[in-house]
């Protein structure tokens, strides 16, 4: 049996020398086709391999202090990821309600968040329909531009 790898161990050594020139020490790509597992260690990077037989699943990104976690999504779902790097605000105001919780719906132009930049507050828009399923990140979070801060399903 033939298995066709997504990703070159070349592309593995790319993926490790992009990260070798951030603060990241992990990566944990996860689809449904392969996990790979990349991690920082005293002598360099050490990489895992998993390979699955079910293919299918968009993945998106989710960052986290010191890693990347790359996770599957369930068909249908949408990520809406931060604009810019940043820490993450739920609310408008400490002691102010959150923009949005789960369940609540949103359209592409709603204001999920803001991301604070450099004393900037950055409003993060939707960017699609649909109802919010999952709040991925915590209030007050730093986090990665691209970072998955919510998951909507499609109305």
């Amino acid at each position: 049996m033939t298995i066709d790898l997504p990703l070159t161990p070349e592309d593995v050594n790319e993926i490790a020398a992009i990260l070798d020139g951030s603060s990241y020490d992990r990566l944990d790509i996860r689809t449904s086709r392969l996990r790979l597992r990349v991690q920082r260690s005293d002598g360099g990077w050490t990489q895992q391999w998993s390979i699955a037989e079910d293919a299918g699943v968009e993945a998106d990104i989710v960052a986290a202090a010191g890693a990347i976690v790359i996770e599957a999504l369930p068909d249908g779902v949408e990520g809406i990821p931060a604009p810019l790097p940043g820490t993450f605000y739920r609310a408008p105001q400490p002691g102010a309600p959150p923009f949005v919780e789960v369940g609540d719906v949103v359209g592409p132009e709603s204001v999920v968040g803001i991301v604070e930049t450099m004393k900037l507050m950055n409003p993060v828009h939707a960017g699609c329909a649909g109802r919010v399923t999952a709040i991925c990140v915590d209030n007050a979070t730093m986090v990665d531009g691209g970072a998955v801060l919510m998951h909507v399903e499609p109305a």
